[in-house]
């Protein structure tokens, strides 16, 4: 059976990465979600809070498994028989960035290779910082995450 992977850090999961998630999971029949630790970056909810976001945020979609990582993303691929990297990009930046990451993923895992997703052209603007940065300003978000994780925002820093 094919495997897959999006890895991320997901603070938070949005609608752009839910649609990246929900494409994957038409064409792969095993979809792994794994959220990174990244503690480097300060993220505004917890792993267990960002892993649990994504679970509910995926509910719906029964080929998709969700977990949170800390360790170097070629032993989390090794460990569960990844086939792919499921990478989203929307910029010429960002594809800099991931092609850097899939020649060294490649290397580190004998081969997997990273599959790049253009955002549908609703998402294309949307980025977790984008969405942090709107909520903490007072904007509405609502369109751009998935409700459970508006819900979280507004817990977390009630406006």
């Amino acid at each position: 059976m094919t495997t897959v992977i999006y890895p991320g850090t997901f603070d938070p999961i949005t609608n752009g990465h839910l649609d990246i998630i929900e494409r994957s999971a038409v064409i792969f029949p095993n979809v792994l979600v794994a959220v990174a630790e990244s503690p480097s970056k300060k993220p505004l909810f917890s792993l267990e809070e960002r892993v649990e976001l994504a679970r509910q945020s995926v509910s719906h979609l029964e080929n998709v498994e969700v977990f949170g990582f800390s360790d170097l993303l070629a032993n989390v691929i090794k460990a569960h028989n990844v086939t792919a990297i499921i990478r989203g990009v929307r910029t010429t930046t960002d594809f800099e960035y991931e092609l850097q990451l899939a020649a060294l993923n490649r290397l580190l895992t004998n081969g997997v290779e990273s599959l790049f997703f253009p955002p549908t052209e609703k998402w294309a603007f949307v980025s977790s910082t984008i969405v942090r940065e709107i909520y903490l300003h007072s904007g509405d978000v609502a369109a751009l995450v998935p409700t459970i994780v508006f819900n979280a925002l507004q817990t977390r820093c009630p406006k």
